[in-house]
């Protein structure tokens, strides 16, 4: 199955072989062009034919011919004119267009895996339009397009500055980035919605990407000049951007400028993302989708693949919207969901191609394995001058007893450590009341003024203590998960443990009637883990396949979340978002019982392991050579992160990126050579910490959750990991 057209294309034999390919190519293109047009003739029809109102197909037919009287019915001029054609012709302008701009970005940036939603886009686009709704109140469709216009241009400039960046443009690294772009967007859009309900009842359900809204042809009408456009600069520029596959020398030398084509490229993606954005929401992974099937049927022919990618979005847009409206009666499915469920499988499958190794989808050891064979262990960094070397180790002696301390990270540990007790303290005393630190200090102690002491130690004491033991247990996870699957960039929120975790919080509540089960988000945590696994062929065996497969899931488990929200009423939606959002507001010293008693357990063990930790880090070869037995200590560690992730959630929701970055600054202070358990634990505790009391203090009169502060800070983070050319990057 051809994926792209990563290189010149091949020189053809002399004779006659080359036209006869290609007459055989073109035929084979145009029979798959005419299979899609009756398939979306069929799926236009069902789709007219299906819905409320109790209206068959004959009368459908008889309104579209405009016989027997049909269009003098008021009742089926409701539910055909105003209701049923205009959902069904904005289906297959917005699968079209999504189809359209999947097929460009992914020709554009030589990626298979390059999509609108996967790369941020659409969250780009999202941004704008809850910022126009937020600060202006914009509801007509012209109002929603410009801010998504806007905010898809920031999106595109950035993902294609990074693709064009040395080693950013690895299809690989290129998702990884757009998801840490579509992170911070969302980020951003939560501290705006998470305060207002007015606008936060208008926001769940168009971003869950509806056309379950479209009710008459107002809106369409006033996109289709701007849809039309887009459609049209594509078109245009897909001569140009085939010469572009060549690369940029050959390209200037058949008289293209690759900065223009680009630059074409980027409207023309951005005007069909912004007027889909505004007419329907965010819907992800059917740019994916129609561009992987586009492909391979056409091959390398960009304008073909253009037309039927476009044909094949429609088509896919369309059937989902006939699903989502059969799926579960009387209610009606995000049509979102039900293209998840086709696209993530599909993303899977482009990840597990034979052809990822040509496309730079290789695991970060095969790309960065020195000459000679020498594997994992010649990536390992080696000790500097008075890093970690024998001057550089204390001897603690009792008795018979003695303890090898490394100084650098004992250094390091006390410092942190101290981090950790002024993040404490600045917690206890920041918040909306004017209180001085000396009667802050009372307060913890029990003395001083009664309204301090309930203050301190009911309120911000026990939410300090949730923090603290979410932050380490956070900060933990992220250790074991970065160090099994010899990854800085395999943390749980990227494996989809997080999302796994909070859907499975939210089902219990649904189901039981009761929120806050500890034992729900363990259970989560450890299916998404098992399915991330299981499907990408272990988490020690393909570092940046099992992360894609991992932003899958995630997709999924975060469809399943939003579906649940979307089904409750305003008010205990609105409090649930906020804890899906990441929160501590109201937690206290027992929602933290369950955490503590698991750091109690696992933390021991995982001191135990450390040691087999850090011989994880060579191939599985060289451990076995060294008495460990791989597959255990991976189960074991894969049992503890699942775990600690699991318990966090339960207490505060999915607190993003604070497992991400907590073992890569414990690592850098604490030195290259040993695994940072412990100051990855306590610098998950700053962090969380820190966080909230920012969370708590950066409006006036209003509370950002503590999830939501470290999505906006990470995501620039994660592009720092995941770009710069410094160890951080090194698995």
């Amino acid at each position: 199955m051809t994926v792209s057209q990563v290189g010149p294309p091949e020189v053809q034999p002399a004779g006659q072989q080359a036209p006869v390919g290609r007459m055989h190519g073109n035929r084979a293109v145009l029979t798959a062009s005419a299979l899609l047009v009756v398939g979306v003739l069929v799926l236009s029809a069902l789709s007219l034919s299906v819905g409320a109102g109790e209206v068959g197909a004959g009368d459908v037919l008889d309104y579209v011919l405009g016989r027997n009287g049909a269009r003098d019915s008021s009742r089926l001029s409701l539910v055909v004119g105003d209701l049923r054609l205009p959902r069904t012709l904005t289906a297959l302008a917005v699968g079209a267009a999504l189809g359209t701009a999947g097929c460009l970005l992914q020709a554009v940036t030589r990626n298979p895996l390059a999509e609108t939603g996967l790369l941020g886009v659409n969250a780009g686009a999202s941004l704008g339009v809850v910022v126009g709704i937020a600060f202006l109140g914009v509801s007509s469709g012209y109002g929603y397009l410009l801010w998504a216009f806007g905010g898809a241009v920031l999106a595109s400039a950035l993902v294609l500055l990074i693709a064009s960046r040395r080693g950013g443009g690895s299809p690989m690294r290129l998702v990884l980035a757009g998801s840490a772009l579509g992170a911070t967007f969302g980020g951003i859009t939560s501290v705006l919605i998470v305060n207002s309900a007015e606008t936060y009842d208008r926001f769940r359900f168009w971003v869950l990407g509806s056309l379950a809204g479209v009710e008459g042809f107002t809106k369409l009408g006033s996109l289709v000049p701007v849809l039309a456009a887009g459609f049209v600069v594509a078109l245009l520029i897909a001569r140009p951007l085939s010469a572009l596959a060549l690369g940029d020398d050959l390209a200037k030398g058949l008289g293209h400028r690759p900065g223009v084509i680009r630059v074409v490229v980027a409207v023309a993606v951005t005007l069909l993302t912004a007027a889909s954005v505004a007419l329907v929401g965010p819907v992800s992974f059917l740019g994916l989708l129609a561009g992987f099937l586009a492909r391979a049927v056409t091959g390398p022919r960009l304008t073909a693949q253009i037309v039927l990618a476009g044909l094949i979005g429609a088509g896919v847009l369309t059937g989902s919207d006939v699903l989502a409206r059969v799926v579960s009666r009387p209610f009606e499915a995000p049509v979102s969901v039900i293209i998840a469920l086709f696209g993530a499988p599909v993303l899977i499958a482009i990840v597990r191609s034979r052809r990822m190794a040509s496309m730079g989808m290789t695991d970060p050891a095969a790309e960065e394995s020195p000459k000679g064979g020498r594997g994992v262990a010649a990536r390992l960094p080696r000790p500097r001058k008075g890093e970690d070397g024998g001057a550089d180790t204390l001897v603690v002696r009792s008795g018979s007893l003695s303890l090898l301390v490394p100084r650098r990270a004992a250094v390091a540990a006390f410092a942190l450590a101290a981090l950790l007790v002024g993040a404490v303290v600045l917690s206890a005393y920041a918040g909306q009341s004017e209180m001085s630190l000396s009667r802050t200090f009372n307060a913890v102690f029990g003395s001083g003024d009664r309204f301090d002491v309930l203050l301190v130690q009911k309120f911000r004491l026990g939410r300090i203590v949730a923090g603290l033991a979410a932050g380490a247990a956070l900060g933990l996870a992220g250790c074991l998960t970065q160090t099994l699957a010899r990854n800085r960039l395999a943390t749980p929120e990227l494996l989809g443990v997080n999302d796994g975790a909070t859907a499975a919080v939210l089902l219990s509540a649904t189901l039981s009637g009761t929120f806050g089960a500890w034992w729900a988000g363990p259970l989560g945590a450890l299916a998404a883990v098992l399915v991330v696994t299981a499907v990408s062929g272990g988490l020690g065996q393909r570092g940046y396949r099992v992360l894609v497969v991992g932003l899958a899931m995630s997709a999924l488990a975060s469809a399943i979340t939003q579906v649940v929200l979307s089904r409750r009423s305003l008010n205990s939606a609105s409090s649930l978002y906020v804890w899906t959002s990441g929160s501590l507001n109201g937690r206290s010293y027992s929602v933290a019982v369950p955490v503590l008693i698991g750091l109690a357990v696992l933390v021991p063990l995982a001191l135990v392991v450390a040691r087999h930790l850090n011989v994880l880090r060579f191939d599985d070869s060289t451990a076995a050579s060294l008495g460990v037995a791989p597959g255990r200590v991976r189960l074991v560690c894969m049992l503890l992160a699942v775990g600690l992730a699991g318990l966090a959630v339960g207490i505060c929701g999915p607190v993003g990126f604070v497992a991400l970055a907590s073992p890569v600054i414990a690592g850098r202070l604490a030195g290259p050579l040993r695994v940072p358990v412990l100051g990855s634990m306590l610098v998950g505790a700053a962090l969380v910490v820190l966080a909230d009391t920012v969370g708590r203090v950066a409006l006036d009169g209003a509370e950002i959750p503590v999830g939501i502060v470290t999505t906006v800070l990470g995501g620039p983070f994660l592009l720092w990991v995941l770009l710069g050319r410094s160890a951080a990057t090194r698995v």
